[in-house]
């Protein structure tokens, strides 16, 4: 009996030491850490705030869907805060273990969570996509650009339904193909399927195909390459991966938006566009003589134009607009 008081200071200052440590954590999607797209970009983000504060995070890659619950629940039982989830996917996971430890701190990026402990990231893919979707056309000698998305789903429609408008704003008679990967998550992980999808638009004339895929997009730059054609990379900047036959790469900052979640955590739904400088598009030394002085400069009016509300881009989500 007489140890219960020491018992039950060693159980607050324990309590305390945990809040104090308060690590961030993330959990990777499918796809892996190192997926060069939408996964890396998210590491890189923390890679960024763990350099400038000297403190250490936690981390988990989901390999198969039935991880998300347990590796969140799993982070949440060892203290994390805030804990991080990557992809849409993981949005029942969190809104299901945020609601059992309310005093930590989650976030999602791609999805929005309506409940007080989560912070929700969602982007303007639109935008950014038809930023890109004028460059393919005023690359394209033919007319014909493609799409390569990996799951169908609503997200990725919304960078197809971005493109096609853009390419469509600086060419009305461009033909603009599409298809996507698959149904589930291995969709994003299919760079085989991804280059034989490419290889398909190609035979029908596109001569400028964008992968918005995380990994399987990795087939469709090397098709590109092998065959000739031109592609656009997404997420990252993927220019350096096929230097010549990248044109640009869509950047969504999904690093912009961890790094900014581990910094300081704001609950609620935050909204990144052209205007936030959430997404946009890479030039860098690998693709600067594919985009010419002409092309460059509609792209950034156009992108001005954007921000102002002079050019208003249909969100696939919200707007009877792009309805494959």
């Amino acid at each position: 009996m007489k140890f219960k008081p020491q018992l039950a200071v060693l159980a607050l200052a324990m309590t305390a030491a945990l809040q104090a440590r308060a690590e961030p954590a993330i959990i990777y999607d499918m796809g892996g850490k190192f997926d060069k797209s939408f996964n890396e970009a998210a590491y890189n983000g923390m890679e960024r705030w763990k350099k400038e504060t000297g403190k250490q995070y936690l981390e988990f890659e989901v390999s198969n869907e039935s991880q998300r619950e347990q590796a969140i629940r799993r982070m949440a039982e060892k203290g994390a805060s805030p804990i991080i989830a990557m992809s849409f996917s993981q949005a029942s996971a969190i809104e299901k273990v945020a609601k059992e430890f309310p005093k930590l701190k989650f976030a999602i990026i791609d999805m929005v969570v309506e409940l007080p402990n989560v912070q929700s990231v969602v982007f303007k893919e639109q935008e950014g996509s038809f930023l890109v979707g004028m460059m393919a056309s005023m690359a394209s000698k033919t007319g014909k650009v493609g799409f390569v998305g990996g799951m169908d789903i609503p997200l990725i429609r919304k960078f197809q339904c971005g493109y096609e408008q853009g390419a469509k704003f600086a060419n009305p008679k461009a033909e603009v193909f599409g298809n996507m990967t698959g149904t589930t998550g291995a969709a994003w992980n299919d760079p085989a399927r991804g280059g034989e999808l490419a290889k398909s638009q190609f035979a029908k004339g596109a001569d400028v195909v964008f992968a918005a895929a995380g990994g399987t997009g990795m087939g469709v730059y090397q098709a590109a390459k092998d065959s000739g054609k031109l592609a656009i990379g997404v997420d990252s900047n993927q220019n350096h991966l096929q230097p010549g036959t990248m044109l640009t790469s869509m950047l969504k900052r999904v690093d912009v938006a961890v790094y900014n979640v581990a910094k300081g955590h704001k609950p609620g739904v935050s909204v990144l566009g052209l205007k936030e400088e959430g997404v946009g598009y890479a030039m860098d030394a690998n693709n600067e003589k594919l985009v010419s002085a002409d092309m460059k400069k509609k792209v950034d009016a156009a992108k001005a134009d954007i921000i102002s509300g002079k050019i208003k881009v249909a969100d696939y989500m919200a707007a009877n607009a792009c309805k494959y």
